[in-house]
């Protein structure tokens, strides 16, 4: 993928090819996401008047655990050049509990819109940042000394510091100086704001008194070595450079236009079906918290109001247990679309273990060739671990696409173990490797309960 090409320009086709390069199957999925991702940005495109009544469509994810779901927003994550965060609903407690309360996921996404918008911002300015950087390294390198004898002319000092320095300088560009310490003077980061003081979090009061604390400090000096105090000093001179007002109303505007939340486990905090005593009472709590963000509310946070009228949320479980009409009936209705993933066959864990990117073979292929092992699965071990991995999901508890890390592990442990012994060597993975060393295991199904 182009790098320029960023999420929010992208088409629902592009989107889908993007994830089908990390995640195998799940089609209709990928296009419900698709297709609410791209929404976004055609809502961008419309008239003020029109803009606001368009609300974006929530959505619950429903399928057995290691078929994909967790994948999904991990992937979208990295693709999104919009503020994105996953969170766990088995996180967040009902307000009065001890526990991280439900507003917090639309502090963490704005903390991430920050640091994307300074990132972004930073970049604009790297040249002139590097430049004063290099500055204040020559005279962290070079002090100016004031107790020089009165006799030397000022002009023939000044000649000879620039004629050093310069050469200095040339030193620092070819990385000669990089383990040179030097003494350096660190300022305490820390801003406070009226509205950081007047949080709700307990995480931003203590942030605050942090930052006041900080306040009261004088800059600590330490000793480092050229490369920290080049990071150290570029860090503060980005600071200098970026506008924080500037910077703040930009993330806002991103984290209430185009944010998403990607809420995980949402089943785990689901009331069982006639049980309304103990935990399913502080789940049902949770639930009633989460609904005014989903339905649209605003959030105090340390840079100002956030409105999330507007955010989108995806929420995925398992429900094994319980089912998405345990969930109450307000919060079912803001998330209107499901989208159900398949259970992964054996045709499809033959395509994991081969075709993404990331595929688990590769994976180990390159481990083990940094011990000078080359190994190579021919395709009817692939096919044969792919049997056994569906096998035992289908005896045991169904893990999905996990069990393949398992079955690979206990496939090539002895191999792993020994590998730095038979460096030099190619070595082939067939099927009858695959039947000598987990035939047994799956055939013993209580040992298998246990290894696999």
């Amino acid at each position: 993928m182009n790098k320029a090409l960023l999420l929010d320009e992208m088409k629902p086709s592009q989107i889908v090819s993007e994830l089908d390069k990390y995640i195998i199957g799940q089609e209709k999925a990928k296009r419900t996401i698709a297709i609410a991702v791209r929404n976004r940005t055609r809502r961008k495109r419309l008239p003020d008047e029109i803009r606001d009544e368009v609300s974006p469509k929530n959505m619950i994810l429903i399928g057995p655990t290691g078929s994909g779901k967790t994948e999904l927003a991990r992937r979208i994550s990295k693709l999104s050049n919009a503020p994105f965060i996953k969170v766990e609903a088995t996180k967040f407690t009902e307000v009065g509990y001890v526990g991280r309360d439900v507003e917090s996921m639309v502090r963490d996404l704005m903390g991430i819109a920050m640091q994307m918008v300074t990132k972004e911002m930073s970049e604009s300015f790297k040249d002139q940042v590097e430049g004063k950087v290099e500055e204040r390294l020559l005279d962290l390198l070079l002090p100016i000394n004031t107790s020089t004898s009165t006799e030397i002319s000022s002009s023939s000092i000044t000649e000879t510091s620039k004629t050093t320095r310069e050469k200095f300088r040339e030193m620092l560009r070819d990385g000669k100086l990089e383990d040179r310490e030097v003494e350096l003077a660190i300022k305490t980061r820390g801003t406070v704001g009226i509205e950081m003081i007047g949080a709700n979090s307990m995480d931003d009061i203590q942030n605050a008194m942090n930052s006041l604390g900080s306040m009261f400090q004088q800059p600590k000096k330490r000793t480092c070595s050229i490369k920290r105090a080049r990071e150290i000093l570029r860090e503060e001179e980005t600071d200098k450079m970026v506008d924080p007002e500037k910077a703040k109303d930009e993330a806002k505007e991103r984290v209430e236009q185009m944010g998403i939340i990607f809420i995980d486990e949402i089943d785990k905090i689901a009331s069982s079906e006639g049980s309304k005593q103990g935990q399913d009472v502080s789940r049902e709590g949770v639930q009633r918290d989460i609904l005014p963000i989903v339905e649209g509310t605003k959030v105090n946070t340390k840079w100002g109001i956030i409105d999330t009228t507007h955010i989108l949320f995806i929420a995925s479980g398992a429900f094994h247990v319980s089912k998405p009409s345990d969930l109450i009936p307000e919060l079912q209705g803001r998330f209107p679309l499901r989208v159900e993933l398949n259970e992964l066959m054996t045709e499809d864990f033959e395509r994991i273990l081969v075709e993404p990117k990331n595929a688990i073979t590769m994976q180990y292929h390159e481990l083990l060739k940094t011990e000078g092992v080359d190994i190579i699965f021919n395709s009817e071990a692939i096919r044969r671990i792919s049997e056994i991995a569906y096998e035992v999901n289908s005896t045991n508890e169904n893990i999905g696409a996990r069990r393949l890390y398992t079955v690979m592990e206990k496939l090539l442990e002895e191999l792993s173990f020994s590998a730095d012994e038979c460096a030099g060597q190619t070595i082939t993975i067939t099927k009858d490797y695959v039947d000598e060393r987990l035939s047994d295991v799956v055939q013993d199904q209580d040992l298998s309960r246990f290894i696999l």
